[in-house]
C-alpha cells in the first residue's frame, strides 16, 4: 500500500506538470498540415543555415543541432506538444552526448509556427532561461514576418554568441561533435 506524504507530492508533482495535455485539437491540425518544409527551406536556405551553424560554433565547444519540422508526425501529435517533441529529437538525435554537456538544440515546427530550445545541463547550469526564451521571441517576429532563413540564422547568431560567453575560456577542441547541417522533417 502507497501512502503520501509532503515529501511524495514534492517529489510527483513537478513531473505531472511537465507533461503535455492530449489535445484532439492538436492531432488534427498536424494531420491535416501539408509537408511545408522544402517550401520554407530550399537547399540555399540549409546552406546558408550549415554556414551560420559553422560560424556560430567557433571560438568556444558548444554544439548547435537545427531541426526544422513541419509537424509532428500524427501518431505522437495527440500527446505530444512541440516543447515534448522538441526534447524527444534532442535525445534522439544525441544532441546531449557531447563529451562537455554543451549541446543545444534549436527547433522550429512550421505548423505550430513554434520555436523551442532544448540545451543540455551543462549549459544549464551557467545561463538563465530568459536568454534563451529571448531568442525564441525575436525568432518568432521574423517568422511572423516571413522571414525563415533569416529568424534560423540570427537565431543560431544568437546561440552561438551565447554560449561563446560562457565557455570562451575552455580548451578548444576543434572537433565537431554533431553535424553543421539541419535536419529537416
Amino acid at each position: 500500500m502507497v501512502t503520501t506524504s509532503e515529501t511524495t507530492k514534492i517529489l510527483t508533482q513537478p513531473k505531472i506538470q511537465d507533461l503535455p495535455q492530449p489535445s484532439f485539437k492538436r492531432w488534427l491540425k498536424h494531420f491535416c498540415f501539408l509537408p511545408a518544409t522544402k517550401r520554407y527551406f530550399d537547399r540555399q536556405d540549409q546552406h546558408a543555415i550549415t554556414q551560420a551553424v559553422t560560424r556560430a560554433e567557433q571560438g568556444h565547444i558548444g554544439e548547435i543541432q537545427v531541426v526544422i519540422e513541419g509537424h509532428i508526425p500524427a501518431h505522437q501529435a495527440y500527446s505530444q506538444n512541440t516543447y515534448a517533441r522538441a526534447q524527444q529529437l534532442f535525445a534522439e538525435l544525441g544532441v546531449w552526448d557531447t563529451e562537455h554537456n554543451s549541446g543545444v538544440l534549436l527547433y522550429l515546427n512550421l505548423c505550430e509556427r513554434s520555436v523551442e530550445i532544448v540545451i543540455d545541463r551543462g549549459i544549464k547550469k551557467l545561463t538563465e532561461q530568459q536568454v534563451w526564451q529571448r531568442i525564441c521571441e525575436s525568432m518568432l517576429i521574423a517568422l511572423k514576418q516571413g522571414q525563415y532563413r533569416d529568424a534560423v540564422v540570427n537565431g543560431v547568431l544568437e546561440i552561438g554568441s551565447v554560449l561563446g560567453k560562457f565557455y570562451d575560456d575552455v580548451t578548444l577542441d576543434e572537433k565537431n561533435e554533431i553535424s553543421d547541417l539541419p535536419v529537416i522533417l
